[in-house]
């Protein structure tokens, strides 16, 4: 099974998948926990170049690029691999974020971004998609973090939200 959660930065996703995770696994259920940009050396890398604030700022294509190649890198290495293994799998964002903050947010053409996710993911869909909501004056409170995404501000993730 391959449980996705979505939902702006600072909603708690990561949190509750972590709670999952070790509730499933307190049932004898081996849970992959995953995220993304991440969970591969090379979405790793990505994840570090897409949210590192920086004094030049980069395209939305190259954005949305980064973001399809270390997702291809996550199904190919871990998640296709789990889920033929009978894993669930775990993953804190999937392609619904890239349609809301790259169409929503950034404004890219939308049935250009479903093409480079097709790409990306093969076609693979989530089982189940938790969605968590929150206001995003609320979740850039919560937030610790000041990654390059979280500079965009309250215009920014209200659009992302709303997609």
């Amino acid at each position: 099974m391959f449980i996705t959660v979505e939902g702006i930065d600072g909603c708690g996703k990561s949190t509750q998948l972590r709670l999952l995770a070790a509730f499933l696994e307190q049932r004898g259920i081996e849970a992959v926990l995953t995220r993304e940009p991440g969970g591969t050396k090379l979405g790793e890398r990505v994840r570090q170049l897409l949210l590192t604030p920086t004094q030049d700022p980069m395209t939305q294509t190259a954005e949305l690029l980064l973001y399809a190649a270390a997702r291809a890198e996550l199904v190919a290495k871990v998640i296709r691999p789990a889920l033929a293994r009978d894993k669930v799998v775990l993953c804190d964002r999937f392609s619904d974020s890239t349609v809301a903050y790259q169409v929503w947010g950034r404004g890219l053409d939308a049935a250009w971004v479903e093409t480079v996710l097709l790409g990306a993911t093969g076609g693979l869909k989530p089982d189940l998609t938790l969605l968590f909501d929150l206001p995003p004056e609320l979740a850039l409170k919560r937030s610790a973090r000041t990654d390059r995404l979280e500079q965009e501000g309250v215009e920014f993730f209200t659009r992302v939200r709303n997609g």
